[in-house]
């Protein structure tokens, strides 16, 4: 009987040792009760305790916790929206009793007050200024937290706005001013495209057009000079010029008939084509360049009288004089 009483005892006093050892996690607090009054706050590590007097009420995380608040509110161009409010937050070192005891439900307090402020912000704000100056909510919402949630040991580490959620049809017509947005912009751009487009191909085409004149200009100054000096050659051997520009005439019109003829497929023909072509053609260019020259002179000579009788008839008086 002796024996069995010293077993019972053995045990008892195992037990209740190994009852007054505990060990808290890491980044975790153990809050300590005796008889129902807080005794003391224990950290990470293996702790002792008095076995039946004190107790294990509850334990503390000492990490970042974030607690994510979805709110629904109206803007100030009344349209509703959902905003969701990313809260960050731990237990402030050294205040873990107040954090354990002032609030039952942090989470809950948190939840509140973000409501409070966001609903007290944003029906002051337009929806564009919303998704601009969320930043600003963000910290108001840090503000109204850090200066609330002090007095119960808990620090605001950070406030983000992470999303922003409109109204569906809100949303829809937003899309499609955008969408019209961007073709206005591209259509512009093509715009302009398509008049640079238009200008360069036209300052192109004139300096096509000036090229090609320069050069038929270019053409035929040589061919006159070439001429030129066909006419003084010939006339060196005793030649007049019109007879020399009647053979030059002649001489063109045979040496056209047969770069045409050395052409394969050809479908060009001239009418008419004897010697006697030549002469005729020669004589007409003279007798239109002679008529020509005429009527330019005319012309000049009119331009003169009708000059001096103009100014006789504005002077009268310097006509009198002079005579």
């Amino acid at each position: 009987m002796g024996d069995y009483s010293l077993l019972i005892t053995v045990a008892a006093i195992l037990i209740l040792s190994f009852s007054a050892l505990f060990t808290v996690k890491q980044q975790t607090v153990a809050v300590i009760e005796r008889f129902g009054k807080f005794v003391a706050i224990r950290n990470a590590g293996l702790r002792v305790k008095i076995p039946i007097v004190d107790r294990i009420v509850g334990r503390i995380s000492m990490r970042i916790l974030q607690l994510d608040v979805l709110v629904e509110t109206k803007t100030k161009d009344d349209v509703f929206v959902k905003l969701k409010v990313s809260v960050q937050y731990k237990v402030v070192k050294g205040r873990e009793r107040d954090a354990f005891y002032k609030l039952d439900n942090p989470e809950i307090q948190i939840t509140s007050y973000v409501f409070d402020v966001v609903r007290a912000v944003v029906p002051k704000m337009k929806l564009d200024y919303v998704f601009e100056k969320k930043d600003d909510i963000a910290l108001a919402v840090k503000g109204e937290l850090n200066e609330a949630m002090v007095n119960y040991g808990y620090d605001i580490i950070k406030a983000l706005v992470t999303d922003i959620d409109p109204d569906e049809e809100v949303k829809s017509a937003m899309n499609r001013i955008n969408a019209a947005e961007r073709k206005k912009v591209a259509a512009q751009f093509e715009g302009d495209a398509e008049r640079i487009f238009i200008v360069e191909k036209a300052k192109a085409e004139a300096e096509s057009k000036r090229l090609q004149g320069k050069g038929i200009a270019d053409q035929r100054r040589e061919i006159a000079r070439g001429l030129e000096e066909s006419v003084e050659v010939l006339n060196t051997v005793g030649i007049n010029s019109q007879e020399a520009s009647a053979l030059i005439v002649v001489t063109q019109h045979y040496d056209t008939l047969q770069s045409i003829g050395s052409e394969t497929g050809t479908n060009l023909i001239l009418l008419p084509n004897t010697p006697q072509a030549g002469s005729d053609m020669l004589n007409n260019m003279v007798a239109s360049f002679t008529a020509s020259n005429q009527i330019g002179e005319a012309i000049k000579k009119g331009d003169t009288e009708k000059k001096k009788n103009k100014r006789i008839t504005s002077n009268p008086n310097d006509e009198k004089t002079n005579n």
